[in-house]
């Protein structure tokens, strides 16, 4: 089962799904409804309609229960069989799971994967590991890449020689970093996520993008932390250096959906994957600033479903 924490909100969680916003989708009359449960934030409710929209496609009938709360609230929805499916992101749903997993990259070689070092699983190995008997998970989207990002001022980057995390960590000791959130994402950290071999001296927090890019600029601090990716903050980032990350200091971030084991069939599972092979972080960052902007997340999903023929 879920994990303590989750099961005390568990009767919270119910009375909040009976209340949330439920829109159903499908022809067919009969047969019970798939609800696709959703927490508060737009990526969470446009994940929801997505695969809301994408199984109605078998013929299944499908509603969406929005407004569940956090994550342990939605989690314990799907725990409790409230609702069906849910969106999630791996790195951050194992962090939920398992708080002292070492399992930082997306994938990993097949010589690792023989492995009996459980330190080299792949994120999605290690959360099917973690998860709670009667779930399971998709394939990840290996489109999406939705990592905090570590940044810095051009010029200081250029000066000296800095394009990766690996090459900023000897001298994170000496630095001072802000951390700013990026709206519209599953979450947004108040702390900083954890960066492997880097451990700034100080770390400040920042309102929004904006403010951490004048911060970068005006020199007030020397490293950038962006909680999320910077296509969702268009600007926010110009004239900064966003740095690479082959190594995973930063643990995965891939968008994957959970569902409960028996409710949905093998084809229902395939149309599942087929959205995680479609779905990539621009898709996502384009479909948040639209319904930021006034579009309803039904729509968006719909419009991006016929443009992948889903």
């Amino acid at each position: 089962m879920l994990l303590a924490a989750s099961r005390r909100i568990l009767a919270r969680t119910m009375v909040v799904a009976a209340v949330g916003l439920a829109v159903s989708c499908g022809n067919d009359d009969s047969g019970p409804i798939i609800s696709v449960g959703a927490g508060d934030s737009v990526e969470s409710n446009l994940l929801a309609h997505i695969y809301s929209g994408a199984l109605s496609h078998t013929g299944a009938r499908t509603s969406v229960t929005a407004n569940l709360g956090d994550r342990g609230n939605y989690l314990a929805a799907l725990d409790a069989g409230t609702v069906t499916v849910v969106g999630e992101h791996t790195g951050e749903l194992l962090e939920f799971l398992d708080a002292n997993s070492s399992a930082r990259k997306s994938e990993v070689a097949a010589e690792v994967v023989n492995s009996s070092a459980l330190a080299q699983l792949s994120v999605t190995d290690a959360v099917n590991r973690s998860l709670p008997e009667g779930l399971a998970v998709s394939d990840p989207a290996d489109g999406t890449d939705l990592r905090p990002r570590l940044l810095l001022d051009e010029v200081t980057a250029q000066r000296d020689g800095v394009r990766s995390i690996g090459d900023l960590a000897p001298r994170c000791g000496g630095l001072e970093a802000g951390v700013a959130p990026v709206p519209g994402v599953l979450r947004a950290p108040a702390t900083p996520e954890p960066v492997a071999g880097c451990a700034f001296a100080v770390t400040r927090p920042y309102p929004d993008a904006g403010a951490l890019r004048k911060a970068l600029l005006d020199g007030e601090i020397q490293a950038g932390i962006l909680t999320g990716p910077p296509a969702l903050v268009p600007g926010a980032t110009d004239g900064l250096t966003i740095l690479s990350d082959n190594d995973y200091a930063v643990r995965a971030e891939n968008v994957l959906s959970v569902y409960r084991k028996g409710q949905l069939d093998d084809r229902q599972i395939r149309k599942l994957n087929y959205v995680a092979g479609e779905l990539t972080t621009d898709d996502l960052a384009d479909m948040i600033r639209r319904i930021r902007d006034g579009a309803a997340a039904a729509d968006v999903a719909r419009d991006w479903l016929d443009t992948h023929a889903l």
